[in-house]
């Protein structure tokens, strides 16, 4: 697993080649491009994702999620947006 922020899938965004999500990162909603992950990968809301650099590196479950959040905490990262 790559170093990188967790993030749970809100919603699938239209348009766009199917290639974005609306993602909710500690709180805050982003869109994420999701086109790197393999052809084969499908998000539903609810799933988990690393994201690097606004891009989705891959999908994991609320325990990978967990494990790269904690990874952050590490190095300083807060748990919380309003925190930083």
């Amino acid at each position: 697993m790559c170093l990188g922020i967790p993030g749970r899938v809100v919603r699938m965004l239209e348009g766009y080649g199917n290639q974005l999500a609306l993602v909710d990162v500690v709180g805050e909603q982003r869109k994420v491009n999701v086109g790197m992950l393999p052809e084969d990968v499908r998000l539903e809301p609810g799933d988990w994702i690393v994201i690097h650099m606004g891009f989705a590196m891959e999908k994991v479950d609320e325990a990978g999620a967990e494990k790269a959040m904690a990874g952050l905490e590490m190095m300083g990262r807060s748990r919380t947006a309003d925190e930083d």
